[in-house]
């Protein structure tokens, strides 16, 4: 069985980033994606929304750092897993999250800029004097800058 899915939806939270103790970035951030649909023979509409965690790692986590902000919407392509867990009552809960393959503005509703990132090796050896401009700071940080405009 396969866990692997695309979901599109709107940030509820602004990523959150961390570093493990190697090194190594996480961001976090809440997406939901809410489904529509008609039922046969009716005139209205029926909806539900549900809500993710989304966890990115490495170079994507600081992308998405960088990059996102709460009530866009993106596409996220990654695979889920499930946590379960025991309460201090003895109460069983669990959650599904998604840890992202890759994360992109949807273009929907929006238009984006993309600016790609430089390889780390590079970065390491002009970061150093470009400092003073946000765009190109970003990029010598091996992250990649994502302007999106609703």
């Amino acid at each position: 069985m396969s866990s692997a899915t695309t979901v599109i939806g709107n940030l509820t939270r602004d990523p959150e980033i961390r570093y493990t103790r190697e090194g190594q970035a996480s961001s976090t951030f809440g997406l939901a994606v809410t489904r529509r649909w008609q039922p046969r023979g009716s005139d209205t509409w029926e909806e539900a929304t549900s809500f993710f965690d989304v966890v990115c790692w490495r170079d994507l986590a600081e992308n998405v750092a960088l990059s996102l902000a709460k009530g866009m919407r993106v596409v996220v392509s990654g695979r889920l897993e499930q946590h379960a867990w025991e309460t201090d009552e003895g109460d069983r809960r669990s959650r599904v999250e998604i840890v992202a393959d890759d994360v992109g503005p949807s273009l929907r509703f929006a238009t984006a800029e993309v600016l790609r990132a430089e390889r780390r090796e590079e970065a390491s050896r002009d970061v150093a004097g470009i400092a003073e401009d946000s765009d190109k700071a970003a990029c010598a940080a091996g992250t990649e800058a994502v302007a999106v405009e609703a």
